[in-house]
This record gives C-alpha cells, sequence and structure tokens, in this order.
C-alpha cells in the first residue's frame, strides 16, 4: 500500500479521537480496511466536534485526503464497498482481538500485549458505530443489505476499557492484578494512560491453550450483563460454551427467535432452462448475493441470508433478479 500523506498536528479539541488515528495507523499494512474505518471514525466525530476553526478545518481536510486515497486503494475491496461485509470484517476483528484478551487475562497472563489488545477492542467497539449507534445489548442492526445481529455492546467496550486500565495500573504498581470478570471502578480513565496502549501487538496474536484456563478459578463477577465468552479453547470468531462439567452456568448470548421468510416453491424444482444465457455479470451478482448471505451468517441474520440466497437462485435459473 502507497504511503499516506502525513496529517498535520493534531488540534487539542480533537484529544478524544487520538487514539483511534494511532490504531489506523499501527493497520495500515497490518488491516488496511479496520485503518480505513478508524479514520472514518476519527473524521465523523471531528466533525461533531469542531468543523469550524482553522486548525480543525485543515486537519480534517487532511484526514479526508486520507480518507479518499484509501478508498481509491481499496476501491475493489467489498469491506469497503459494501456496509454488511465491512461490518462484519470490522466486528469480527474487535472480537477476536477481545477474546484474545479476555483468554490471557482469565488464565491469569498479565502483559503489555493483553493490555493492548484489550484497550484497542474498545476502540474498534467505537469504530463500529460507523454502522449505527451501540446499545446496552447485542441487538439487531439496519443496514442497506438488511439487519444485522450485532455480537458486541456498550458494555464490551466499558469493560475492555476499564480492565486494560486496571490491569496497567497494578502492573506499574507492582501488584497483581485479579484475573477474570470482577468490579469496575467507575473512576478510572484509560483515556489518561498513554502506556496502556504503548506496545504493539503481533500481527497473529497467539491463542491461549485450553489446559491453561480452569473455570472453578474464575471469580464471581460483580460486573453483570455483559456477555464474555468463557472458553479460552474456542475460537476468537465462535461464540463460547462452558462444558457442563465445569459446575459454571453459561453465559454466551442466546439465540433470538426469527421470522424466516416465505421461499417461493418454484425455487426448489427450478432447473436452469437451455436458452438461458448468463452474462459475466449475472455470475458476478449471484457470487455477491451469495457473500451477503455468509456474511448475514455470521450475524446469525437467517432472513437475511435466505432473501439473498434467493436472489442468486432466482437469477442463476432465470437469467432476472
Amino acid at each position: 500500500m502507497a504511503a499516506l500523506a502525513q496529517l498535520p498536528p493534531l488540534p487539542p479539541q480533537f484529544k478524544s479521537i487520538q487514539h483511534h488515528l494511532r490504531t489506523a495507523q499501527e493497520h495500515d499494512k497490518r488491516d488496511p480496511v479496520v485503518a480505513y474505518y478508524c479514520r472514518l471514525y476519527a473524521m465523523q466525530t471531528g466533525m461533531k466536534i469542531d468543523s469550524k476553526t482553522p486548525e480543525c478545518r485543515k486537519f480534517l481536510s487532511k484526514l479526508m485526503d486520507q480518507l479518499e486515497a484509501l478508498k481509491k486503494q481499496l476501491g475493489d475491496n467489498e469491506a469497503i464497498t459494501q456496509e454488511i461485509v465491512g461490518s462484519a470484517h470490522l466486528e469480527n476483528y474487535a472480537l477476536k482481538m477481545f477474546l484474545y484478551a479476555d483468554n490471557e487475562d482469565r488464565a491469569g497472563r498479565f502483559h503489555k500485549n493483553m493490555i493492548k489488545s484489550f484497550y484497542t477492542a474498545s476502540l474498534l467497539i467505537d469504530v463500529i458505530t460507523v454502522f449505527g449507534e451501540l446499545t446496552d445489548e447485542c441487538v439487531s442492526i439496519n443496514l442497506k443489505a438488511g439487519k444485522k445481529r450485532r455480537q458486541l455492546n456498550v458494555k464490551h467496550r466499558k469493560y475492555a476499557r476499564w480492565k486494560a486500565t486496571y490491569i496497567h495500573n497494578c502492573l506499574k504498581n507492582g501488584e497483581t492484578p485479579q484475573a477474570g470478570p470482577v468490579g469496575i471502578e467507575e473512576d478510572n480513565d484509560v483515556e489518561e494512560n498513554e502506556e496502556a496502549g504503548a506496545t504493539p501487538l503481533p500481527t497473529q496474536p497467539p491463542r491461549p491453550s485450553s489446559s491453561a484456563y480452569d473455570p472453578g478459578s474464575v471469580p464471581s463477577s460483580s460486573f453483570t450483563g455483559i456477555q464474555i465468552p468463557p472458553g479460552a479453547h474456542a475460537p476468537a470468531n465462535t461464540p463460547a460454551e462452558v462444558p457442563s462439567s465445569a459446575g459454571v452456568t453459561s453465559n454466551t448470548i442466546q439465540p433470538t427467535p426469527q421470522t424466516v421468510p416465505a421461499i417461493d416453491p418454484a425455487l426448489f424444482s427450478t432447473v436452469s432452462q437451455a436458452d438461458i444465457r448468463l452474462t459475466p455479470e449475472d455470475f458476478a451478482r449471484a457470487q455477491k448475493y451469495c457473500k451477503y448471505a455468509g456474511s448475514a451468517l455470521q450475524y446469525e441474520d437467517v432472513s437475511t441470508a435466505v432473501q439473498n440466497l434467493q436472489k442468486a437462485l432466482k437469477l442463476l435459473t432465470t437469467g432476472r433478479e
């Protein structure tokens, strides 16, 4: 990826977005899609804070130039051109980072990379709001391609940010942090702790082994309501479950009942007619519908997945949408 033009000094009014911009720089090579949306969030937030004073206008103008350059470089990436794909990409990345840090925390392995992961996850949950505001629960949001169920919410952001501060302060003071979910102290503010996010993450964080995790050793949480995946053995993009023999209750998100759209019975018996000639554009559109369906399933959105698969099937069998 070509180097982006340097930004002017950050105006004091934009202090709240400095860490998001730093995260963007850290991901320019690691994951340009994440870098793009971090800058987009910073741009949108900066516009709300101050778009009139000369120094702020100049900074936002240069940031806009960076966004345009990135968009041009990533023009063929569907995570940029398609809202549903971009939302899934960003949330899955944030979830992997959250789970890596949470697994390390529960196993009692406290280090700067874990602190960095917690804090970066909280920043990326901020960035997810470019697709719609966060709530206290993992609710569905409306995107152009349909409704998507979120896996992260306000409580995850608050927990990750607080954990980063708590563990950082403990290590700084020579104290041993308490592993796992514990009560949140509201007066801690990780924004002021530059050191908490100073160490870069490895590109592929190591996944802890399941043997390092003892469910029975996790202290009871006074931070209720947050759905924190408890299994260090679980893949980062898979809902974790606690084995029934572990003696603890699973705290995973329960699937909500969904209304599945009616399926046209004719589609089950339809075969492509011999005189139907599909163009390369038809195949490309059918592929996109299938990709949309796959992204919808990442959010357990059966309705949108079915609708897009029906569109793909109809296009392939009739040549029409």
